[in-house]
């Protein structure tokens, strides 16, 4: 994966191709188009017009087309809380080696409709859900190990639809939740990870298997 040598971070050129394979993923639709004219005003990024598209073939750094939202602290609440809940395992990295956290930073910082629906969602969300881990720990989320942070989202599952403060974290993890799995999955580790191969051709098509044709009641007719 291209990164930056200066920063470390992901080039804005895969950024961009990642946020139509993760959108694509995470069913959260399409992308608008590009925002050449975003700037920030007191820390929020603002779209004036779409511009022209992007040149895939430029790097960016960050900062070159949109300011980036999160603090460092959030980052890292974001980073612990991704890893919990894709951590590295027998099927695959774990969502930071991929750089979800940093897919989670470019995309609440896009000056798009979208996305700009996630900023006001999940930034408060984040809020939320490091107020519960400071009443529950006494500590902040992003200081919370694997095992307590599952601990707060399976008691947050169980809040879902109360008006409660685990009932606004279990609406926050649901959206965190698939923006991550987005974004996971939008990489060909994620796609290792769930055996999905792409588009490759097959030397030879039998049709479908015949268990699968049994279950549904269908005679192969492929010969």
């Amino acid at each position: 994966m291209e990164r930056d040598q200066e920063t470390g971070r992901i080039s804005r050129r895969e950024i961009i191709k990642w946020f139509t394979a993760a959108a694509a993923a995470s069913q959260v639709g399409p992308l608008g188009t590009w925002g050449q004219d975003a700037t920030a005003a007191a820390g929020e990024p603002v779209a004036v017009g779409y511009g022209k598209d992007p040149k895939v073939t430029d790097i960016y750094k960050p900062g070159d087309v949109w300011p980036l939202t999160l603090s460092r602290k959030q980052r890292e609440t974001v980073t612990v809380l991704a890893d919990a809940i894709l951590p590295k395992d027998e099927w695959g990295p774990a969502a930071s080696d991929l750089g979800v956290p940093e897919f989670i930073d470019e995309w609440v910082s896009a000056p798009y409709p979208k996305q700009q629906r996630s900023r006001e969602s999940i930034l408060p969300g984040l809020e939320v859900a490091d107020t519960l881990s400071q009443e529950r720990f006494g500590k902040s989320l992003a200081e919370l190990s694997p095992s307590q942070i599952s601990t707060l989202l399976e008691d947050a599952a169980k809040a879902k639809g109360k008006r409660t403060l685990l009932g606004r974290a279990e609406t926050f993890f649901y959206e965190f939740t698939g923006l991550c799995m987005g974004a996971y999955y939008g990489t060909p580790e994620g796609w290792k990870a769930i055996g999905y191969v792409g588009n490759v051709p097959l030397p030879t098509f039998d049709g479908p298997p015949q268990e699968v044709l049994d279950k549904l009641g269908l005679e192969q007719t492929v010969k």
